[in-house]
């Protein structure tokens, strides 16, 4: 590609750089292709140059090329929308968490500083018609060459995975079950198009919370307690060792919910939910909560390395947020 003043008489065809008042109320707007009418309002209102973008032999419209690269990079579950200016946008199609190859990604921007893709966070939630990640060529062409490497490289390296396990059972210890959880925790399994099942209250006692998680129909078991779980040998833990699960993670470096911990009980997984669970504010539960959710396995190594970022806003409702512990 070409990109530089030219005479008038020379920009048939190209492709205006910067946009240009020429008239009362008439206004050429950079990136159109620029046709005779064009030149020859340009010409009765004084203007000898241009500064234009001429496509070369190889060169792809900056259009045909964001359409290109993110045809390569859509994967299951998304759907791209019409080039303009050189931007295409990915939608979810229905709601779930983003899968992302970050290397595929890092790869593709590394390639030729003309093409990019910003994307959500990987795994983030997204809701139907949510936006997924932006195609953005930042010149007005690119050779084809440069995209053949992006196609090769980038090939699904976006995808949505749809939610799995669509049955929650909550228990929550305490003399009944909580509106202001069951407000909370059911909001954040609507919005990823799951049901909560039940919500029961059970006193906390391991014995009895045994028994409830025994009692459990759910594929997927959550755990609220009425105080914080503090070690992993405390009541929630101790109860789900007794109905016959095990504790794979307690604690995470997310704050908001540290206090988290993750089991499983045949074979149906197990979140013990820390107590910012009660707000429906963002917290760590939310980030294992959506993964198990849509099938996608969480270890203790995924959660140690969720703490470059995990540093979340501060709830308000806390009995210790940050700000007053750091003055006391």
């Amino acid at each position: 590609m070409k990109f530089g003043p030219v005479p008038i008489d020379a920009a048939e065809g190209a492709i205006l750089a910067h946009s240009m008042r020429i008239a009362a109320g008439r206004r050429l707007r950079k990136g159109v292709t620029l046709t005779v009418d064009d030149l020859a309002e340009l010409r009765r209102a004084g203007v000898r140059t241009v500064t234009v973008a001429l496509l070369e032999q190889g060169d792809v419209h900056e259009d045909r090329a964001a359409e290109r690269v993110a045809a390569a990079v859509c994967g299951d579950g998304l759907r791209c929308a019409p080039a303009a200016t050189g931007r295409v946008n990915l939608y979810a199609t229905a709601p779930g968490i983003v899968a992302i190859d970050r290397g595929a990604i890092d790869a593709l921007n590394k390639i030729d500083p003309m093409v990019t893709i910003a994307t959500v966070r990987e795994w983030g939630r997204v809701a139907s018609d949510g936006l997924v990640a932006t195609v953005k060529i930042i010149s007005y062409a690119v050779s084809d060459e440069v995209l053949s490497r992006v196609e090769l490289v980038a090939e699904g390296a976006l995808s949505l995975r749809r939610p799995q396990l669509r049955r929650v059972d909550l228990i929550e210890t305490g003399p009944a079950p909580s509106r202001k959880a069951a407000a909370a925790i059911g909001g954040r399994l609507e919005r990823i198009g799951v049901e909560l099942l039940t919500h029961r209250a059970t006193p906390h006692e391991a014995g009895a919370i045994s028994t409830a998680m025994r009692e459990a129909e759910g594929d997927l078991l959550l755990l609220l307690t009425e105080t914080a779980t503090s070690d992993a040998n405390d009541v929630g833990p101790e109860a789900l060792r007794a109905a016959g699960g095990h504790l794979t993670r307690f604690g995470m470096p997310v704050d908001p919910g540290n206090l988290l911990f993750l089991g499983e009980l045949q074979q149906r997984p197990v979140i013990g939910l820390p107590g910012c669970a009660r707000s429906p504010a963002l917290n760590g539960a939310d980030w294992v909560l959506e993964r198990i959710l849509c099938g996608v396995p969480v270890t203790g190594d995924d959660i140690a390395a969720m703490g470059v970022g995990g540093l979340l806003k501060d709830i308000p409702e806390r009995r210790a947020p940050r700000e007053a512990r750091e003055k006391s």
